[in-house]
C-alpha cells in the first residue's frame, strides 16, 4: 500500500500527518492542502489507459480504488465557434462532484473510520453517499431543510442517513463540523479535505488531453465553495510546471448575483471576504455560499491567472437553462451559471467573442427540474 502525503495549512504552515482523521488546521481551524507535487505523464503515454480519471495516475495521491464507478472522461461538445461545454453531468451520480468524492471514499476506506459524515446542498452529498455505499462505509449526510427533494431521494437511495438542518447552507456546515470532531469520524468534506481538489483537477487534465495537449484561453467556472476552480488551478500549475503547456488559461469565476460574496470581495480589491454580503433567494442553490472557507485561495487563484469574477441574474440563469435544453443539454439551474455568463447577453459574452473557452455543465437537470 503506497504511503499517503502529509497535509498542511496554507495559512500558517501547520502540518497534519498522513493517516490522521484531523479535518482542519489544529491551529487556525482553516482548510488543509496536500503536500503533493506530481509530474503529469506526457500526452503520448496516455493511449490505451483506463477510460476514467484514473488514467492520470501520476497526478493522483491514491492508487485506483475498489470503489471506482468509472468516473471521468466526460465529453466535450461545441456550443459556439469559440465556446465548448464539458458534460460533467454525465457522471455516475450525475454531477462533477464524483471526481472528488471517489478520492474521499478511497481515503476513508484506507483509514477505516467508525463512520463518514458529509454536508451538502445536494450534489456532493449524493456523490459521497454513492461512493461510501460502493466502499461499504456507513455514511451520514447533513443537508439544509430546503434541499431539492430529488437530491434527498438519491442520497437516501444509496443507503446514507439524512440529517436535516434548519437554516441555510452555512448552518448545515456548522452542524457537520461539530459532529466531525467526535472520535472515529471521517469528515468527507469537499471543502476542507484537499483530496477532493485533487479529484476535481482531473477536469482540466481531461480538457488538456481532449484538446491535443493544449488548454483553451479561458476556463469559466461556477464558484460557491470553489472546489472545481481550485482543482483547475492545481492542474494548470502541474501541466505548466511540467512544460506540457506553454501558457496558463485565465480563470473566470461565476456567481449568482443573489449570493455573491467572492464577487463582492473581488470588486473591492480585497484578498478575503469583506463585510456581510447581502443575499436573496436563488435558483443556483449549488453555489449559494456566503462564507466559503477557501475564499482567500479562490481570490488569489483568479487574480494570478488574469481572470475575473462575474455575476448572473436569476433571469439569466433561467434563460440559460432553457437555452441549453433547446440544444439537447438538460442541466440543473446551478449548472447553467457559466453558460449564462458566456452567452452573448452575459457579462462575459463580449470578452469571449475572440477567445476560446470551456464551460462546465456540472449537474443534470433531473436533480432539480427547470427553474421556476
Amino acid at each position: 500500500m503506497s504511503a499517503l502525503p502529509d497535509c498542511y495549512c496554507p495559512l500558517d504552515g501547520t502540518r497534519v500527518p498522513a493517516g490522521s482523521l484531523t479535518w482542519c488546521c489544529p491551529a487556525c481551524g482553516g482548510p488543509l492542502d496536500l503536500d503533493f507535487a506530481p509530474t503529469p505523464a506526457p500526452l503520448t503515454s496516455l493511449s490505451g489507459r483506463a477510460g476514467s480519471l484514473w488514467r492520470y495516475a501520476e497526478c493522483l495521491p491514491l492508487p485506483v480504488p475498489d470503489c471506482t464507478l468509472g468516473e471521468g472522461r466526460t465529453p466535450l461538445v461545441p456550443l459556439t465557434e469559440k465556446v465548448s461545454a464539458k458534460l460533467d453531468f454525465l457522471m455516475p451520480t450525475l454531477s462533477f462532484k464524483d471526481r472528488g468524492a471517489v478520492l474521499l471514499a478511497a481515503l476513508a476506506a484506507r483509514l477505516r473510520p467508525d463512520r463518514v459524515i458529509a454536508d451538502s446542498s445536494g450534489n456532493a452529498g449524493t456523490a459521497i453517499a454513492a461512493y461510501c455505499a460502493r466502499a461499504r462505509l456507513p455514511c451520514t449526510v447533513y443537508v439544509p431543510q430546503g434541499t431539492s427533494p430529488k437530491k434527498l431521494e438519491q442520497i437516501g437511495a444509496h443507503g446514507a442517513r439524512l440529517h436535516g438542518v434548519e437554516g441555510d447552507r452555512e448552518a448545515t456546515a456548522r452542524a457537520a463540523r461539530a459532529a466531525a470532531d467526535e472520535d472515529g469520524v471521517f469528515y468527507a468534506s469537499h471543502v476542507y479535505n484537499p483530496y477532493f481538489l485533487h479529484g476535481t483537477k482531473t477536469y482540466v487534465h481531461e480538457l488538456w488531453e481532449d484538446l491535443g495537449g493544449r488548454l483553451p484561453e479561458v476556463l469559466v467556472v461556477p464558484v460557491g465553495n470553489g472546489t472545481l476552480l481550485l482543482g483547475a488551478a492545481l492542474a494548470v500549475a502541474e501541466l505548466h510546471t511540467a512544460g506540457l503547456i506553454d501558457r496558463r488559461p485565465a480563470l473566470h469565476a461565476v456567481q449568482a448575483a443573489a449570493v455573491a460574496p467572492l464577487a463582492a470581495a473581488w470588486r473591492a480589491g480585497a484578498d478575503d471576504l469583506v463585510g456581510v454580503t447581502p443575499t436573496a433567494p436563488t435558483v443556483a442553490e449549488g453555489i449559494a455560499l456566503t462564507h466559503p472557507p477557501r475564499a482567500r485561495q479562490i481570490l488569489r487563484a483568479v487574480r494570478e491567472s488574469g481572470g475575473a469574477f462575474h455575476t448572473v441574474t436569476e433571469d439569466q440563469l433561467r434563460h440559460a437553462q432553457l437555452d441549453l435544453a433547446s440544444r439537447g443539454l438538460y442541466v440543473e439551474s446551478t449548472g447553467a451559471a457559466c453558460w449564462a455568463a458566456t452567452r452573448e447577453d452575459g457579462p462575459l459574452g463580449a470578452t469571449l467573442s475572440a477567445r476560446t473557452a470551456v464551460v462546465p455543465l456540472c449537474g443534470a437537470g433531473l436533480k432539480t427540474g427547470l427553474a421556476a
